[in-house]
This record gives C-alpha cells, structure tokens and sequence, in this order.
C-alpha cells in the first residue's frame, strides 16, 4: 500500500513574542486544509528583521513559542531554522524539507501583508515549487484585492496560492513589545504562560 501524504503547515516567523494571532491563523489552517500538524519554526537570523535590539534572545523566543503551543496535539515547535549559518531563507528552509520528507505536502502559512511582498522574497519561484502558500486575510484589505492578488501570483509563479478564511487579529509582536516596555498589561494577547514568562524574565523592559 502506498504511504499517505501527509500535510504539514508551517507557521514561521520572528514570534517576539508570539500572540495569540499566530496561533488562531495556525489552528484555522489546520481545519480548512485539514492538515496532519503545523510546525511553529521561528526564525534563527532572518535578512528582513536585523538590528534587533531590545528583543527577545533566540532562546527565548523558542521558550514562549513552547509554552505557548503546549497543550496541543497538533501544534509542534520546529527547530529547523534555529541554527542556520548566515540568513535563514524561506526557499532554503522549504527545499531542504522537501528533500527530508518527500511525501509531504507543505502549506506555508503567511499574513496578508506578506501576501503583497512576496515578489520581493528572496527565490519566489523556488518558495512556489516547494509548497502551497496560504494566506490570511486583513479587514484593512478587501477580499476582492487578495483574490486578484492570489490570481496574478498563480499565474505569476505557476504555483499554489490559497486564502485562509481565518478571524482578523488586529494585533503585533511590535506593539505588544511597545507595551510591555510601556508597562501596559498584554493580558489575552499572549497565552498566561507566555506572560508569566515574560514578565519573570524581563523581556523588553529596560534592565
């Protein structure tokens, strides 16, 4: 009997820290595309986000995205890009995957914003043969804009460009960093667990 294909998502992304954005957009990919698991993999040394004073230490990035997904089954952190030499790229992270795991199908989970940038990643077209790209939606973005959007990227890479209908979080790791140095509570934002973290430890308050 042939081995199932198993579906993979992946959530990527810096998580300084994590909030409860990601974690409604990787629960919502789960059930729309009915996914096996979805990797949280946060990003060792990404080229968009030098210079990051004032944030996390990657430790401790990996600890809050572990204790913001203990509890469920099908949510896994990913340490894949954790101890990349010089920048971690998307195309990189996707094709050494697919070279590991041939008979998975992975679902890269992206926000809107990403959405729109994409041209400007580094191997567009390699990300595209990879995987099948989902994106979320915006209610500062019309639903009409992100289908012609997913459309001309389609046809533009010759890939797989999917929206996920997921709930619209108005809410940043930039700002929830911005409060906390601010001494603003960040409660419901972030899971209890990932506060308490914070808060022991002092991440992004003045030392």
């Amino acid at each position: 009997m042939e081995e199932k294909i198993q579906k993979i998502g992946i959530m990527g992304g810096t998580f300084d820290p994590i909030h409860i954005g990601h974690l409604i957009l990787g629960e919502t990919a789960y059930e729309q595309f009915g996914l096996d698991q979805v990797l949280f993999m946060p990003a060792g040394n990404p080229p968009h986000k030098q210079h990051r004073e004032g944030r996390a230490t990657d430790e401790q990035r990996v600890e809050m995205v572990r204790l913001a997904i203990a509890g469920n089954p099908h949510f896994t952190l990913s340490l894949e890009e954790m101890n990349a030499e010089g920048y971690s790229y998307t195309y990189r992270t996707l094709e050494r995957l697919k070279a590991a795991n041939p008979r998975t199908a992975y679902y890269f989970i992206i926000g809107a914003d990403s959405l729109f940038d994409f041209q400007g990643w580094k191997e567009p077209e390699r990300i595209s043969r990879a995987c099948t790209i989902v994106a979320a939606t915006r209610n500062q973005v019309s639903p009409a804009l992100i289908n012609e959007k997913l459309l001309e990227l389609n046809s533009m890479f010759d890939g797989k460009f999917l929206k996920l209908d997921s709930l619209n979080m108005d809410v940043s790791s930039k700002e929830l960093r911005k409060w906390v140095k601010e001494g603003r509570t960040i409660r419901y934002y972030v899971p209890d667990s990932v506060a308490e973290y914070l808060y022991e430890n002092r991440i992004y308050r003045k030392r």
